[in-house]
């Protein structure tokens, strides 16, 4: 029974052998990520079977611009994750219990601001994507429903954030298993057997997502050994809420960098046709999985060298970068050589029409030696920003993605128009992207020998100790003061 609960709880990654505890933290990591996107993929794959490819091309049209409000969850999620593991390795109760309170607080006003204003803009911003018109009304209605039910969204994914910031990667696993087991119930439920079409598919995401938020909150109310959860540690203060944004803005920028290219290119993709767009659809689902893996080191590494800067660890997070790259990279070469062998049943699964898998391998095929690339930019950014510093990969992501990849892009297109092509090659749409990765992985690397996170690093440790410092003289002052006027 100890043994069990032990694997329930939070973490330590500043001691150990380091690549074992990265590898221990990154598998929970990464089989959630992996329900994840099945958890996503579900809605795909029973839309595309039950319903039709046109409604499978809905669903993906809805992604660019449901990412776009979603970037307030990963700035505050991104900022929590930092701040918990470092306030977690340098063992700071009440700093820790102050930050999870307020991250709580600014979830529910972000939520709030989704709710309002996502339904709003649904229908301006697909049709600035020139959705066509045989599937505008079904992607409206799975982003209202999305956007009126994000709080469970929201809530998932900030404290299943904080749950790995102190090491309990096991706990968010769990819970989203729980949640994708019921999201493929009710999908079925729902558009099977009452016919409620692509809304019943938002609907069934919805629901799951209150389920796994509840669950998080639930595991989090019992870890009172670590931190306290009280109302005065609810009500925002200035210093620890502009700290959260200035970690995680950058994170956030990140992402709304990313779908704002997404929507840029989701615009070109949709000017190719119905067949390209749903083919883009199965592409990303498939694409999800193979990216797994990099996105669950990357997480992994932010949360240990969070840590370990936080316990003023410096030389183990250089010890664990080496362990990290050399996990994902052989882990990304695995994952290329699976897509490569078996992508076309892989494929298959979303549909039955032939055209349609053909297409989809045609272009998986650009993208897949891409992930050992993203191996690299995971890993070193993933540690960058556990050392502190949000910025670098922010900007690297701006060059790469809006400088290079919309670019290349719309200028691949503009130069293969053809007779059979007259808004372009379609391929242009994946080679960019490969372009990106490439690019971005080159670098980052350059960027992270220059070692600018190290002194990011070392700054915070040096504030903090300066800070703890006044705070000790502080509390000193004040015992004395109450000894004299005990004395008076």
């Amino acid at each position: 029974m100890s043994t069990l609960k032990s694997v329930f709880t939070a973490r330590d990654l500043t001691e150990g052998t380091p690549w074992k505890r990265i590898a221990q933290f990154s598998i929970p990591l990464l089989l959630g990520n992996i329900a994840q996107q099945f958890y996503n993929t579900a809605d795909s794959i029973i839309v595309g079977r039950y319903i039709g490819d046109n409604a499978l091309a809905a669903v993906g049209s809805a992604g660019p611009v449901m990412n776009l409000l979603m970037v307030l969850f990963v700035g505050i999620a991104t900022g929590a994750g930092i701040m918990v593991s470092q306030y977690f390795g340098a063992k700071e109760r009440e700093k820790l219990s102050r930050t999870i309170g307020i991250c709580i607080s600014l979830t529910g006003l972000a939520s709030l601001f989704v709710m309002l204003i996502g339904p709003l803009i649904t229908r301006p911003m697909l049709i600035l994507l020139n959705t066509p018109e045989s599937i505008i009304n079904w992607s409206e209605e799975y982003l209202i429903i999305f956007f009126v039910g994000s709080i469970g969204f929201a809530y998932y994914n900030i404290l299943s954030g904080i749950l790995r910031g102190l090491g309990d990667s096991v706990s968010a696993l769990i819970y989203l298993l729980v949640a994708t087991a019921l999201n493929v119930g009710l999908d079925i439920w729902f558009i099977a057997g009452l016919n409620m079409g692509v809304g019943g598919a938002a609907l069934a995401t919805v629901i799951s997502q209150w389920i796994s938020a509840a669950l998080c909150i639930r595991k989090l109310s019992k870890m009172t050994n670590l931190f306290d959860i009280k109302l005065k540690y609810l009500k925002p203060v200035k210093e620890y809420t502009l700290r959260i944004f200035k970690l995680g803005l950058p994170s956030g920028l990140t992402q709304a960098i990313f779908s704002m290219a997404m929507i840029i290119v989701q615009s070109l993709t949709n000017s190719f046709g119905e067949m390209i767009i749903a083919a883009n659809v199965i592409i990303m689902r498939v694409d999800g999985f193979a990216m797994m893996p990099n996105f669950s080191f990357g997480m992994a590494m932010t949360t240990y060298a969070g840590q370990n800067v936080g316990a003023r660890k410096i030389d183990r997070v250089k010890e664990g970068t080496k362990a990290g790259l050399s996990l994902a990279v052989t882990t990304a070469i695995i994952i290329t050589a699976i897509l490569l062998m078996f992508g076309s049943p892989l494929m298959g699964i979303f549909t039955e029409t032939t055209e349609l898998v053909d297409i989809s391998m045609r272009m998986m095929r650009i993208l897949a030696v891409g992930y050992v690339a993203m191996a690299v930019t995971q890993v070193l950014s993933g540690i960058m920003r556990g050392a502190g510093d949000t910025v670098t990969p922010m900007w690297i992501s701006l060059i790469t993605t809006i400088i290079f990849r919309v670019p290349v892009a719309y200028g691949i297109a503009h130069f293969t128009k053809s007779a059979a092509y007259p808004n372009g090659r379609p391929e242009s749409v994946f080679i960019s992207l490969l372009v990106a990765w490439t690019l971005g992985a080159t670098i980052t690397s350059l960027f992270f020998a220059r070692g600018n996170w190290k002194k990011k690093a070392d700054s915070d440790i040096q504030e903090q100790g300066v800070q703890n410092l006044e705070e000790s003289l502080d509390e000193d002052l004040e015992e004395r003061l109450t000894e004299l006027n005990a004395e008076v």
